[in-house]
């Protein structure tokens, strides 16, 4: 079989039309390689945002909220499994901000959480998230040097801190695209503009509804706040919409703090005043807890569920306890939370995988039709390799060997186009949201003139394919080069409908690798055809044909 070898070797190597039957499938792979790993990329950055903004598992009861939430913290603090846990209150309110000069305002929609913050950097990322504080050396040899941060007057993160503590004034922490005024930069830092509009140099007014623990709805309620700090989670949606305030400040304003209860009935005391029964206990929407590292969330659920049952029975069991916690509150793990969002991409990202499959169609077909057109033109030598001895199943390896090449080949040149792609896609990107720089438009143009000199040249030698190929060959660079003087920059991944701030730049190495088998896979299917047919050539018909 050392002439299959020889005769592979010789095709690929003397003959350029394999070179498209490469190029197709190094195409495909590489589509294919780009597309699932930026969807791959963005399932994994929700994942890992849904565990970094809140934990393991996620305890609720909306609106009304968890009296006596302190006993459940001690609970969770004697579970196994349980390392951390935070109490906060979600609510919807409205922040009218300094917008403009000479005391312009505007109102914007807020979500707002009511937060302890020492207790959820413990939960969450936290500390990481908030903006503006001081870098440490690693991050600071990255910075810009017009980078604000780098200013000692900007280190504000004890004031994030101590939201909750007691005595302090009230003060907020802004989502960082919150802010008119912040301008995000090309390396993904902000600066405020003007220097003046500083959120953390600005106060801003919150309005809240405040809602009883029976579901009745109150008069709203106002509280000026004093901006701390801002924080990026990098989720645009959390960045463009969330602002933190101190827990006790959030019960206050949302009367979720611990006051007197009085009788439901109406009834009145000895003094004509409503009859007091009891403390109504202070109340938080939401338990965020932190597990074991690599416990695994559903386990970690099961012990929070069985700490809830505990605290449940303690508490009604208590007869001082006027108000009862909820029976089912929602328990769920983070990427039960995010479910609504984490299950339509990875459906998505599934039908793109069968979508793309169709590519591979389109491969082995065209693979199949150069390598029917070469058998057609190698009769000749395949009957002269059938009278000499070779076998059929010999004259099918050749071209079946042949396939396999060309597949493996064009399978890992689609790999490295594809990841080259994958880990420059924000470069890429942030190059087309500005207009073309002149060099371009210059090579284009001179690319164009020269293919443009070519044509002539063909002309005058009265060959026309070459005419042909090179005056085609002119229009396509003068229609870059005329694409290029007019582009004035593009936004292809807006952070508003994407989610996230930036690209998925990292390869789905797995999917990846099935591509490539994929595509060497349908190669050899598009080869088998034209092979058999090599095979089933009689000798003494190609010879005298020939």
């Amino acid at each position: 079989m050392v002439y299959a070898s020889l005769l592979s070797n010789r095709y690929l190597t003397t003959r350029v039309i394999p070179l498209i039957a490469v190029l197709a499938v190094a195409l495909n792979v590489a589509l294919v390689v780009i597309v699932v790993s930026v969807m791959t990329g963005f399932l994994d950055m929700l994942r890992n945002s849904g565990r970094t903004l809140m934990g393991d598992v996620v305890v609720s009861h909306e609106i009304v909220g968890i009296p006596h939430y302190q006993r459940f913290l001690e609970i969770l603090a004697e579970t196994d499994g349980v390392t951390a846990a935070s109490p906060v209150i979600e609510t919807f309110g409205l922040v009218r901000m300094p917008y403009g000069r000479e005391g312009e305002s505007r109102v914007e929609p807020v979500q707002v959480w009511g937060i302890d913050p020492r207790t959820l950097a413990e939960v969450t990322g936290y500390t990481e998230a908030i903006y503006w504080k001081a870098p440490d050396p690693d991050r600071l040899a990255g910075m810009a040097e017009d980078d604000p941060r780098r200013e000692a007057a900007s280190d504000r993160l004890d004031e994030a801190m101590s939201l909750n503590d007691e005595g302090a004034a009230p003060a907020m922490v802004l989502g960082i695209e919150i802010s008119p005024f912040n301008r995000r930069t090309r390396d993904g830092s902000y600066r405020p503009e003007p220097p003046a509009a500083w959120m953390p140099l600005h106060d801003v007014t919150l309005s809240l509804v405040p809602v009883s623990s029976g579901g009745r709805i109150s008069e709203p309620r106002e509280g000026r706040f004093q901006i701390a700090n801002e924080f990026q989670s990098k989720v645009y949606q959390v960045d463009s919409q969330r602002v933190m305030i101190g827990l006790a400040e959030a019960q206050r304003l949302l009367r979720m703090a611990e006051g007197p209860l009085y009788d439901p009935n109406g009834e009145l005391d000895e003094d004509g005043r409503p009859k007091r029964i009891g403390t109504s206990p202070a109340r938080a929407t939401t338990i965020l807890v932190r597990g074991v590292d690599g416990m695994a969330p559903a386990e970690i659920k099961m012990r929070v569920a069985t700490a809830y049952d505990r605290f449940l029975a303690e508490v009604r069991d208590d007869p001082e306890a006027k108000v009862k916690p909820p029976s089912f509150p929602d328990i769920q793990t983070w990427e039960e939370r995010l479910r609504d969002l984490i299950a339509p991409v990875e459906k998505e990202r599934d039908l793109m995988n069968v979508l793309f499959s169709i590519i591979y169609i389109v491969s082995a077909g065209l693979v199949l039709s150069i390598f029917w057109a070469i058998v057609h033109e190698k009769s000749r030598d395949i009957g002269i390799l059938r009278a000499v001895g070779a076998s059929r199943l010999g004259v099918l390896w050749i071209f079946l060997r042949w396939g396999l090449v060309l597949g493996v080949i064009g399978a890992f040149v689609g790999l490295g186009i594809g990841a080259l792609v994958v880990d420059n896609i924000n470069a890429i990107h942030d190059a087309m949201g500005d207009p073309a720089p002149g060099w371009s438009v210059a090579v284009a143009a001179a690319l164009a003139a020269a293919a443009l000199a070519a044509t002539i040249v063909a002309a005058v030698r009265g060959s026309l394919m070459h005419g042909l190929v090179w005056s085609l060959t002119t229009v396509l660079l003068g229609l870059v080069a005329f694409g290029l003087s007019r582009h004035e920059g593009a936004v292809m991944w807006d952070p508003s409908v994407y989610y996230f701030d930036r690209i998925p730049s990292r390869v789905d190495l797995w999917r990846a690798g099935l591509t490539m088998i994929g595509a060497v896979v349908f190669s050899l299917l598009g080869a088998a055809i034209p092979a058999a047919k090599a095979a089933d050539v009689d000798p003494v018909r190609a010879l005298r044909y020939e």
